[in-house]
């Protein structure tokens, strides 16, 4: 990697899954992952697959002792911790949660290190930044000496058409705030950082897209009339949601989901079966290739319908608005020819993995199924907002 900074930075890297190589080559820091720590076997093992050469610690974060993290030594911390206790559909136990045991105990412990790290980032889900575990967070930093800004960000902010909207911090050893730093508890998106401080982080030349009139290029377009933005139309969606994905379709910093699509593989075994169409039509979010949106992709993906993950229409001449509006009071089988038209299938976990940023060289061990593939990708991160944010931290 092309040298970016005057030292090499070890890391403990602290993570749920196995993404933490590509962040760094992708954001250009020189880095050495002095240990990758997680219980979850399936997890490990496509760790291994990848990075064979890395120390992998197969135990739980309060399995290691505060000697163990001492003769690590390492410069920086990646912390993705269990984000159960915060889900906004979960019980959101917090700190009572059991789950959260791993995280306190990293907080406990890194006051107490002979030599503190000198950047820590974090990652959960949306609704961390209002929990008890993220006041105890920012308290024992602060104690720390380490200076901190919190976002919120979905990896659309870079031109990624996929929504995974997540809870960030990162953090740095140093007495003077970050050059971005805000009073109190704001929550930034790249394209504030990069509008104040062009000169420090400039945008890519491929990240400029000139924004040309918009053309026609949606996914889901109605010409039902409507008295309100809250009736439903077809597919049980309302006039403001059609129009939401309308607008998220035709920016066009964005780019279309036909750039990460597999080509030549057998795609027989990803098409959605009659019983499914049939029971969960009204419930599916579709989208074509050339699209410029999908929705978070979760560990339920291929296993449930609702609330996991987009699919895909892959018979881009027939109009979806058509097909639904026909169903009305055709019998079953009639319902299913109908569907069939449109072609869905889910996403591949490899074109699940190109959304997220992982690059063309990762795989996973044969042995790891679909349903596995779909549960770890379901609780990966975005490499290019973390590289990103890698960097921005760095510099």
């Amino acid at each position: 990697m092309p040298v970016m900074c005057k030292y090499p930075i070890n890391i403990c890297c602290v993570i749920e899954e196995v993404i933490t190589h590509e962040h760094f080559k992708e954001s250009c820091i020189p880095a050495q992952v002095v240990a990758a720590i997680d219980v979850n076997t399936v997890a490990n093992e496509v760790y291994k697959y990848n990075f064979p050469h890395t120390q992998l610690l197969a135990k739980t974060i309060e399995g290691i002792t505060l000697e163990e993290f001492d003769r690590l030594s390492f410069d920086m911390i990646l912390m993705s911790p269990p984000c159960q206790p915060f889900t906004r559909i979960g019980l959101q136990g917090d700190m009572t949660d059991p789950r959260t045991n791993s995280f306190l105990y990293i907080l406990d412990i890194l006051p107490r290190l002979q030599k503190l790290p000198k950047y820590i980032l974090l990652e959960n889900v949306k609704g961390f930044e209002v929990s008890s575990s993220r006041d105890l967070l920012i308290q024992t930093i602060e104690n720390c000496g380490f200076q901190y800004q919190e976002f919120l960000l979905s990896p659309t902010s870079l031109g990624i058409p996929n929504s995974r909207l997540r809870y960030f911090l990162i953090a740095k050893l140093q007495s003077d705030p970050l050059p971005f730093q805000v009073p109190g508890q704001v929550l930034m998106k790249f394209s504030q950082i990069e509008s104040e401080h062009p000169q420090k982080y400039p945008i890519d030349a491929q990240d400029k897209i000139e924004k040309k009139k918009i053309e026609t290029n949606i996914c889901i377009n109605s010409t039902t009339q409507s008295s309100g933005k809250d009736a439903i139309l077809y597919k049980l969606e309302t006039a403001e949601e059609v129009d939401r994905k309308h607008q998220q379709n035709s920016d066009l910093s964005v780019q279309m989901l036909k750039n990460f699509l597999e080509e030549n593989i057998d795609m027989n075994p990803y098409f959605l079966p009659p019983k499914l169409l049939l029971r969960y039509a009204l419930l599916l979010d579709i989208v074509k290739p050339t699209c410029r949106r999908s929705t978070c992709f979760t560990k339920g993906y291929g296993s449930y319908i609702e609330g996991t993950g987009s699919v895909l229409q892959t018979a881009e001449d027939v109009q979806i608005e058509d097909i639904y509006k026909s169903l009305t009071n055709l019998s079953q089988e009639e319902k299913i020819t109908q569907l069939l038209m449109l072609k869905l299938r889910y996403f591949t976990p490899k074109e699940i993995a190109n959304l997220l940023g992982f690059p063309p060289e990762f795989g996973f061990p044969e042995k790891i199924t679909v349903k596995q593939r779909y549960r770890l990708l379901g609780n990966s991160l975005n490499v290019h907002v973390v590289a990103k944010l890698i960097k921005i931290l760095h510099e």
